[in-house]
């Protein structure tokens, strides 16, 4: 009796062994690729992927889909985008068989100076309230790649949007997590309880939520277009709202304001060619981290080695360096991307590493100067979209006009106010953005859509996206799945310097051994149980005419195709 109570056990023991791995793909992946034919859309939140695939369905395109769940997310998740923030794309045409870039970033107040910040003893621009506002460039974005790349009316582009907001849907639990802790440090602010708060708190996880504010601009923008934001009634309110919250972003501003189409930039890694933005975003990092780290055996290394990490790490803050004296608005300084990105420059950064030893400072390489969302869509003709979107700092300045129903981005807080930097302070001026879309094409043809949302996190995220695909291997959803690093403290282009090396942020996975052995090289290491961004891609099989598509782990994504 007892022989086989026993025999029983361990065969139950067994099997929840067993049933705890996968039967295929390494063990870390959450789940399988998704897999269509006909189209495929990745985004944070699954409401907003279906959105897509109606688009879809319904006749439109990569890029009509894209704005859709955009507007979607909008409404769903303002603790991360929103038509008050900017966006940018990076978008391959299946027609011209080419990749096109979009800046669709704001300017400064023309009527704010560096002078202003001076007189009243401002030694940072403030995270929230009036003075970090810039423009607005997402509604812009989605007009211009539209006007160009767009197939269906965008009435029934922005309807799924609108009907949300006027019917409601119920909030994830991750967004009603993050909306919570915005209250606190943005109720203070006129208009944003009215519209976030309209019983006098947040909604909670399941709760139906309600924008009919953001109902009404979404229907205006619908029928009369862009410059129903830029310069109707919109723009009026806007600019009074901000005039009597002591801002000083203007009418002027949103009339002037213009989208910019811009050649994507690029580096080649094993192989493959890695397409980025230029500045005045962060993108070039990852490009630059790359050409360094292709110096090396990384894939003899292995995932999660003390040797891969070390390297990684130091490459980071090398690229870092030259992102917070170099990285602006191009229009204001001739930044020098050319050498940037070169393999000779690759070479010369990396001879000051040394592979035993964590580095407390790096200099800036002397060369001659003049809370985010990401979502990606795939259609049947071949068109791909990389398009990522924000307010800056979760649900942004708490500047909520008049009955708009959405918050105004707090992104001018990433300016410099240090006279002589690249990135200082001046009217009219994109500021240094860390929000960037990502591609890549191998032969000349498509291959990967991908991004990974979270500041000063997503150039790594990039980098290490690439890395787990090309260097170990793994197939689109384990790359995301993988454990992640996240090196802190390095230089900023709003001024500070590295001086002791940063902080290491590691994701659980990582082995104790590995960790043990970047102590003795000198790093500081730290657990986080968040920062390390939010992963969506599309990988195109050219060879099967089929869409692979992988959604983040750590949000409340889909990917979903048919």
């Amino acid at each position: 009796m007892k022989k086989s109570f026993l025999l029983c056990l361990l065969s139950l023991f067994a099997l929840a062994i067993f049933s705890q791995d996968r039967v295929t793909g390494l063990n870390f992946a959450t789940r399988s690729e998704v897999i269509a034919q006909n189209g495929m859309a990745c985004t944070s939140q699954p409401l907003a992927t279906q959105v897509a695939l109606d688009i879809l369905k319904a006749g439109g395109n990569a890029i009509d889909a894209a704005i859709a769940a955009n507007a979607t997310l909008g409404l769903m998740e303002p603790t991360g985008n929103g038509i008050g923030g900017d966006i940018f794309i990076i978008l391959w045409d299946a027609k011209t068989k080419k990749l096109y870039g979009l800046n669709g970033s704001g300017r400064s107040p023309k009527s704010l100076s560096l002078e202003y910040f001076k007189e009243n003893n401002y030694s940072a621009i403030p995270s929230f309230g009036a003075l970090p506002v810039s423009v607005p460039g997402c509604v812009d974005g989605w007009f211009t790649v539209h006007n160009r790349f767009g197939k269906m009316d965008m009435e029934q582009i922005l309807n799924p949007a609108i009907q949300y907001a006027r019917n409601g849907f119920p909030v994830s639990e991750l967004i009603a997590y993050y909306m919570n802790a915005s209250a606190n440090k943005l109720m203070k602010y006129k208009g944003f309880s009215e519209t976030y708060m309209p019983n006098g708190k947040m909604p909670k996880k399941g709760d139906i939520f309600k924008n009919p504010y953001l109902a009404n601009t979404l229907e205006k923008i619908a029928k009369n277009g862009r410059d129903a934001f830029y310069k109707g009634d919109i723009a009026k309110t806007i600019a009074k709202y901000m005039k009597e919250q002591g801002g000083f972003l203007s009418y002027d501003d949103l009339a002037s304001h213009k989208s910019e189409w811009v050649d994507p930039v690029s580096i080649n890694y094993r192989g493959y060619d890695i397409w980025e933005l230029p500045p005045n975003g962060q993108g070039t990092a990852a490009l630059q981290m790359l050409n360094i780290l292709e110096e090396y055996d990384i894939a003899q290394m292995g995932f999660g080695s003390s040797d891969y990490l070390h390297t990684f790490i130091e490459a980071k803050k090398l690229a870092f360096e030259d992102r917070a004296k170099y990285y602006c608005d191009p229009d204001f300084s001739k930044i020098p991307l050319k050498k940037l990105i070169s393999k000779e420059y690759a070479l010369e950064r990396k001879a000051l590493i040394d592979p035993n030893k964590s580095a407390k400072s790096y200099p800036a390489g002397e060369l001659e100067q003049g809370n985010t969302i990401y979502l990606t869509v795939a259609d049947k003709e071949g068109n791909m979209v990389s398009l990522i979107q924000s307010n800056y700092r979760g649900m942004g300045s708490g500047m909520t006009p008049d009955g708009l129903g959405f918050v105004l981005q707090d992104r001018g807080e990433l300016f410099s106010l240090e006279e002589g930097h690249a990135n200082v302070y001046e009217p009219g001026k994109r500021p240094f953005h860390t929000i960037i879309p990502a591609f890549i094409t191998k032969d000349g043809k498509p291959y990967v859509s991908f991004g990974l949302m979270g500041g000063a996190m997503q150039p790594q995220g990039h980098a290490q996206i690439i890395i787990n695909l090309i260097d170990f291997k793994m197939n689109l959803q384990e790359a995301g799945d993988a454990a992640r690093i996240r090196h802190d403290g390095s230089s900023q282009p709003t001024g500070g310097k590295m001086t002791d090396g940063g902080w290491v942020n590691l994701e659980s996975g990582i082995s104790y051994q590995s960790i043990r052995e970047l102590m003795e090289k000198g790093h500081k290491i730290k657990y986080d149980m968040g920062g390390y961004g939010g992963y969506q891609a599309i990988l195109f099989d050219a060879e099967r005419a089929v869409y692979f598509g992988a959604s983040e782990s750590r949000k409340d994504g889909q990917a979903a195709g048919y």
